[in-house]
């Protein structure tokens, strides 16, 4: 706190300021500070109001011990002085006496006497003041219930009596007689109960956060294994990181254990491991520290206990090594609560949970499948081998490396997990190279490994890496007196460098000349390197016709296209002629490839049919699902989406069949959500994109994968899958990279940009708008992007409207005004304007009507510049919006007149009706309005009347009888008051 309060209105205004923070230790330090600022003054109300809001960051902010002493002082100040407690703050006093039982119950020093002493404290002063004994019956339940004896009595005494206005909310009392039900054993009973919390019926501060946390196994031992995942989501992000919801988090880790998510369960983990340290609250750290252990104990059962976990500060921790110091810990607070209450409930109740076996196989929860492989630590991505090619690599060093060359030389999809073993072997201290002539020198095997790594470079579309691979290997080879193979490296150095994408003005010429450049070196290499095997020169001329249809690609000029084709000739001649048949099938696709490059899609697929009764045939197989995919992408492209669906999957299911690296999966996943899309099925094109990016992060494509999850966010947020976009995305924010800012930082703001908008959609205002001012000010440096820096400052400015911020709204408004007179967004800024007038006439009335009019001022000057520059919005008119939204705004504010010509101008501006149901719908709503003002605000019913009747038959006519029923709505309602 800056400077402490120097009148009592200042610490008030403070008081207010801190309330809107979040509890933790930001909120406790100031409200202690604040309390100090109170003594100063004589009256005793301003301390009253900092204690209270001291108490209350103590109780949320899970510091239990303090609770009590501060409540000690308020009930001091209420003895001494009782008639300074208006009936506000003697509501606020009564009340808290149960958050001082609950305080109290959280202490195993506490002795169970002074528990019972407090209680009676209660009772006594409820009963002097002349208040119901409701409240003081449900703590005694509540300490019952921790105590695990004689709750079925107490549970009578409480359940039985009428609600009082001192009583616990609805559903923090649902959630307690649900807890009952749930402890008898009786799963549906207590679902039943719960669910007008669960439905967001009844809510507070803690619910339905907590039933939530409680009703999720119910939920699964029932069969409500959708509802459960649902739940989750939305729950799990009501209470991470939350010191005062520690037993809850603890819940939601036990669920991922018990449904075999243990790979979301660690990562949840490591999302909360402040809990470990800040939850001063034994009794929430003990729930905590149970759930942690059944997450751990899960994991280490199945043989993972060697993975890191993120544990208490100060040390890394495996697994097995954090679940035994959680074990002890755990046990200790349990066996001190035992004592405390003289029984066995605590030690009982950890056994129940650790001792419950998982409720199911496997569960999806997030669209971001994740395994204990992926949570691993790695040196490097490496990719999963699987299928017909497990086993065929030799255990034997001299076998290895000749069927890694073999390999190579035949393009065989195992060649890289070959070279992948060899580079480890290679690397170790006590390797020693094969004296076999046929292995030839270590230095050759050095290039061979050096190619690879440049392979892979090239792959992840690092092609100045690539390029010096390439290089390096080149030298070795001829170091090793392999002119062959040195050519080829240095033909695949010529095309990476060629490949790095060129800058400037003219950036397509430019890389098509480095393309043709790169083509004619390859030519001359070719022609001045003697002795090649067959294979080697095949893998020239592919290089070859590579170039020139890479240079096809960039151009997209057509005469590019008959170069193209005649390398390819050569390619397939001599491949044929020498039985390459890897090559005959690369010189296949290639040809397809330049068709469809060129636009001739019938053709391409001709080609593309040819090639695949070839390999059917000939082989080779696992070229298979490369070749399907080409082929679905070309029915994408003749718009037959069934089609393109169908050779898509069939080539994700050939896949299978080898290493992951021998077949681009992520484009075939990539391709069949495109189809998905295009044939209605949105949630499997979903799952599609999300298996695509994946795939990317696990093969390094870390950038290409966060682009990906970044579409299917933004799909399950159209989708109305608004817990699942949001969880995906904290999933992705809580990556290391992302953390240490080792990511593109506006692709990062992308994936924050839609988690906020997911916020808002989800009705958590708070949050989205906290996201959206961060957002606001970071895009305010974006000096080359100002029209995304536009874009988000207004909708910051809207949704500060909509939490009524209208000062701060109207500060974001013109930053967004600001970067639009750099790079203009018209129809953005004109509708969060807009947004924003209506928001404020509606909220204030009268006293926002010049505010409101100065945002549809703004807008109208967009309106006229848009018009200036030929702009036309996608949607109704910029004009025609603005003169709705004057007859809105003027309405809410009590302008009837005015609001009533606005409308008329937008009917003018909309004209009649048609048979486009959208233009329609937009003119009945003008009319619908302009009705009621006329007819009850400006009490003139007949003309009211009269226009309303005039347009239901209009729309009548023209069929929009949906449209119509509001009008004969309002009609009737006017006559019936005539």
């Amino acid at each position: 706190m800056p400077t402490a309060p120097q009148t009592t209105e200042e610490l008030y205004q403070a008081l207010q300021e801190n309330d809107r923070r979040p509890y933790g230790r930001t909120r406790t330090v100031t409200a202690e500070e604040l309390v100090d600022a109170a003594e100063q003054f004589a009256e005793p109300v301003p301390l009253i109001r900092a204690l209270l809001e001291l108490q209350e960051a103590y109780t949320y902010g899970s510091e239990p011990r303090k609770s009590p002493v501060v409540f000690a002082r308020l009930l001091t100040l209420f003895d001494e002085q009782p008639d300074v407690f208006d009936e506000r703050l003697r509501h606020m006093l009564f009340w808290r006496f149960k958050w001082v039982a609950h305080a109290l119950r959280q202490l195993p020093e506490i002795p169970l006497a002074s528990l019972r002493q407090w209680l009676t404290e209660m009772r006594d002063r409820y009963e002097k003041a002349g208040l119901a004994l409701q409240p003081y019956y449900g703590q005694a339940y509540q300490l019952a219930a921790h105590v695990g004896e004689d709750t079925a009595l107490a549970y009578e005494l409480w359940a039985a009596r009428t609600r009082t206005r001192l009583s616990d909310c609805e559903a923090c009392e649902i959630c307690e007689r649900a807890l009952y039900h749930l402890t008898a054993g009786a799963d549906e009973r207590a679902l039943r109960t719960w669910e007008p919390v669960l439905a967001g019926k009844e809510s507070c501060q803690e619910e339905p956060t907590r039933s939530v946390s409680y009703a999720l196994l119910p939920l699964l031992r029932t069969g409500r294994t959708d509802r459960a995942r649902e739940l989750h989501l939305a729950g799990y992000r009501g209470c991470r990181r939350n010191p005062a919801m520690a037993q809850e988090v603890g819940r939601h880790l036990e669920f991922c254990a018990l449904t075999g998510n243990e790979a979301r369960g660690l990562e949840l983990l490591a999302e909360n491991r402040n809990l470990f340290d800040e939850v001063d609250s034994p009794l929430d750290l003990l729930g905590f520290l149970t759930g942690v252990e059944v997450l751990l104990q899960r994991v280490e059962l199945i043989g993972r206990g060697e993975l890191p976990a993120a544990g208490y500060a100060g040390r890394t921790w495996t697994v097995a090594g954090l679940r035994a110091e959680v074990r002890g810990r755990a046990d200790d607070l349990a066996a001190r609560f035992d004592a405390r209450n003289g029984t066995t409930a605590h030690t009982d109740r950890r056994r129940v949970r650790l001792d419950r076996a998982p409720l199911l196989d496997a569960l999806e929860l997030t669209l971001r499948t994740r395994s204990l492989d992926d949570v691993a630590p790695a040196a490097a991505p490496v990719a999963a081998t699987a299928g017909r090619t497990a086993g065929a690599v030799p255990d034997e060093l001299p076998e290895l490396i000749l069927h890694a060359r073999k390999s190579e030389e035949q393009g065989q999809p195992d060649a890289h997990a070959c070279w992948a073993r060899l580079r480890t072997l290679v690397a170790a201290r006590d390797y020693a190279h094969p004296a076999d002539p046929a292995v030839g020198p270590l230095v050759q095997l050095r290039a061979d490994l050096l190619a690879d790594e440049a392979s892979r470079a090239g792959e992840r579309d690092e092609f100045a890496l690539a390029a010096d691979l390439y290089e390096e290997a080149a030298g070795l080879y001829d170091d090793a007196g392999l002119p062959g193979h040195a050519a080829i490296a240095r033909a695949s150095a010529l095309l990476a460098s060629a490949e790095i994408p060129a800058r400037g003005d003219d950036a397509t010429g430019a890389q098509a000349a480095a393309l043709t450049a790169a083509h004619a070196s390859m030519v001359r290499l070719h022609e001045e390197t003697p002795g090649l095997a067959p294979y080697q020169e095949a893998r020239l001329l592919r290089l070859r016709a590579t170039a020139l249809g890479l240079r096809l690609q960039t151009s997209r000029s057509e005469e590019h296209v008959a170069p193209v084709l005649a390398e390819v000739d050569l390619l397939h001649a001599f491949a044929t002629r020498h039985d390459v048949v890897g090559q005959i099938s690369g010189a296949l696709l290639l040809r397809a490839s330049t068709y469809a490059i060129s636009g001739d899609l019938p053709a391409a697929v001709t080609e593309i049919d040819v090639l695949l009764d070839r390999l059917k045939t000939h082989g080779p197989a696992w070229h298979l699902p490369r070749t399907l995919g080409l082929r679905g992408r070309l029915q994408l492209g003749l718009r037959d989406a069934q089609a393109a669906y169908a050779d898509l999957a069939e080539g994700l299911r050939l896949a299978a069949d080898w290493p992951a690296d021998a077949v681009d999966t992520t484009r075939l996943h990539g391709d069949l959500a495109e189809a998905c899309m295009h044939l209605g099925r949105p949630d499997e094109a979903l799952r599609h994109l999300t298996r695509s990016a994946e795939v990317e992060l696990r093969r390094g494509s870390r950038t290409d994968a966060f682009c990906t999850y970044s579409n299917a966010a933004q799909l399950s947020l159209d989708l109305g899958r608004v817990e699942d976009c949001i969880a995906l995305l904290d999933s992705l924010l809580a990556e290391p990279d992302v953390a240490a800012g080792d990511v593109d930082d506006r692709l990062v703001a992308q994936l924050r940009l839609t988690r906020a908008r997911a916020l808002h959609a989800g009705d958590d205002l708070k949050a989205a708008t906290a996201e959206f001012v961060a957002l606001a000010a970071e895009s305010a440096g974006w000096d080359d992007d100002p029209g995304s820096h536009a874009v988000i400052a207004a909708e910051t400015a809207v949704l500060l409207g909509e939490s009524g911020e209208f000062g701060r709204a109207r500060e974001a408004a013109e930053q967004a005004l600001a970067a639009h007179a750099r790079d203009p967004r018209y129809e953005q800024l004109s509708n969060c304007l807009r947004e924003l007038a209506r928001l404020q006439g509606q909220q204030q009335g009268p006293d926002g009507l010049a505010g409101a009019l100065a945002f549809l001022a703004d807008a109208g000057r967009i309106a006229d510049e848009a018009r200036a520059a030929g702009y036309e919005a996608r949607g109704r008119s910029l004009d025609t919006a603005l003169a709705y939204e004057h007859g809105r705004v003027n309405a809410y504010t009590g302008a009837y007149e005015d609001a009533l010509a606005a409308l008329e101008k937008a009917l003018g501006l909309l004209g009649e009706p048609g048979a486009e149901e959208d233009q329609a719908a937009e003119w009945a709503e003008c009319v619908r309005l302009a009705g009621v003002v006329e007819g009850i605000y400006l009490k003139r019913p007949a003309p009211a009347v009269t226009r309303l009747d005039a347009a239901v038959a209009r729309l009548t006519a023209l069929g929009h009888t949906d449209e119509a029923e509001p009008l004969t709505s309002v009609a009737a309602r006017l006559r019936d008051e005539e």
